[in-house]
Order: C-alpha cells, then sequence, then structure tokens
C-alpha cells in the first residue's frame, strides 16, 4: 500500500542515518513490494542535508558581536561643605573691623557665622528728640555700634537673630542700653533676612549710651557659652 504523505516525512527524516533506506523508500512511493524486490541493486547516492539541518548547522555557528560601549554619564561632584569653624577663646580681643568666626545657634538652627564690628559711631543727643525719652537720659549721648553678620556654614539663617552685643564704656564698665521699641532711622536692629544662605551678610546697629563726660571705647560679644567681661571685645 502506498505510504501517506505523514509517513513518507516521517520515514524520510527517519532514513537519514542509512542510503539503502532512502533508496528503499524512493522505491516503494512507484510500485509494489515485489516489484522492487526484482530492481536493480542499490547504488550508494551522495547524502544532501535537508533544508532544516542546513539551516540548524547555520545557527549553531558561533556569531561574532561588536562590543557595544556605554559611556558613563558626567556626575556632578557633590557641594563642597563648610570647614568646620572652631569658637575662639574666651577673653579674646581683637581690633574694631576684624572679622571673628564662630560657631552660631538659634531656635533649633545650628552654623556658623563671621562677626564684625564695623565701627562705633558717636551721635548727638538731638537724634533722639522723637524717642520721648525720660529724665534719666539727660545728659547722655547716643553711640552706635554698627556690625556685620556674614553667613559662612552650610545652614539657612533666615531669620535668626543675633544678640548679647554691649558697648563698654572707657573705664571698662557697661554703657547703658538705649531700648528702642519701633523704627529708629538713625540706628537699627533686627534679625537676619530671608534666603541667609552661605556667603549673604547684613548689616545692623545697636544705640547705646554714655555720659558725657567719657565714651564707648569698646564692644563685647557673650552669647552663650561666653560671659559679661569673658566674651569677645572688638576695641
Amino acid at each position: 500500500m502506498k505510504p501517506n504523505d505523514r509517513s513518507r516525512r516521517t520515514m524520510v527524516l527517519a532514513g537519514l542515518t542509512a542510503v539503502g533506506m532512502l533508496t528503499l523508500t524512493a522505491c516503494s512511493d512507484g510500485g509494489s513490494a515485489s516489484d522492487t524486490a526484482t530492481t536493480a541493486p542499490v547504488t550508494t547516492a551522495p547524502v544532501t542535508t535537508p533544508a532544516a539541518s542546513r539551516t540548524a548547522t547555520a545557527s549553531s555557528t558561533p556569531t561574532t558581536t561588536a562590543p557595544s560601549i556605554t559611556a558613563a554619564a558626567p556626575t556632578t561632584p557633590p557641594a563642597a561643605q563648610a570647614p568646620a569653624v572652631s569658637r575662639p577663646a574666651p577673653g579674646t580681643t581683637v581690633k574694631i573691623g576684624d572679622a571673628v568666626r564662630l560657631p552660631f545657634s538659634f531656635a533649633g538652627s545650628e552654623g556658623a557665622i563671621a562677626l564684625t564690628v564695623t565701627s562705633v559711631e558717636k551721635g548727638d543727643p538731638a537724634d533722639l528728640a522723637s524717642l520721648r525719652l525720660d529724665d534719666n537720659t539727660k545728659g547722655l549721648v547716643p553711640y552706635y555700634i554698627h556690625y556685620q553678620v556674614t553667613n559662612i556654614g552650610d545652614t539657612d539663617l533666615s531669620f535668626t537673630n543675633l544678640s548679647h552685643i554691649r558697648g563698654l564704656l572707657a573705664n571698662g564698665t557697661r554703657a547703658p542700653d538705649l531700648m528702642v521699641f519701633g523704627t529708629f532711622a538713625k540706628c537699627s536692629d533686627g534679625k537676619m533676612p530671608s534666603e541667609f544662605t552661605n556667603g549673604k551678610s547684613a548689616d545692623f546697629c545697636i544705640p547705646v549710651m554714655s555720659p558725657t563726660t567719657s565714651r564707648v571705647t569698646a564692644v563685647e560679644y557673650w552669647d552663650d557659652p561666653y560671659t559679661v567681661d569673658n566674651g569677645i571685645t572688638w576695641k
């Protein structure tokens, strides 16, 4: 009986190991089994590799892939941090105009500043006319302590406040403070401005008083951990 197509495909694939089987299969397609028995002797023929086999052989050949080159994206180095600032020893004395670097803290903000007393200006009693001072100020002359604060740390010190600055008279005693509520155009103090970041500076002024027989000759910063008479002095 003539094999169907499926049987033929199966026999061809299975017969790749014997050349005689391939010849026998081809003859069986054209006649009966008895006809095949009287056929001329089997001759060998070169085996032709099926397309599927060639494909498999070709795909098994190693392929060379060009190496890929990945360019690393440039990285931005982290911003350099401000160097640590050590606190000057208590009792340090500098000249007016010199900057003093020191750690600074206010209401949870921790940073570092450069504090400079820039000048001590003698005023005129007439400057105080608009302030409605009491009789205790008669015979006193106003002095204006000008100072500058520069942020030298990494912390934003916006709206912080520097205090504990006092004037010293010629004999070393404290110059009376002049407390001003409201605006005093001649000399005003206040808080650091907004966005008070590294490198920013702000200027302030504190008014103090002196008897006419003396004068303000020095300025002391005595905030914690410093104390009165044992802080940093500009003179």
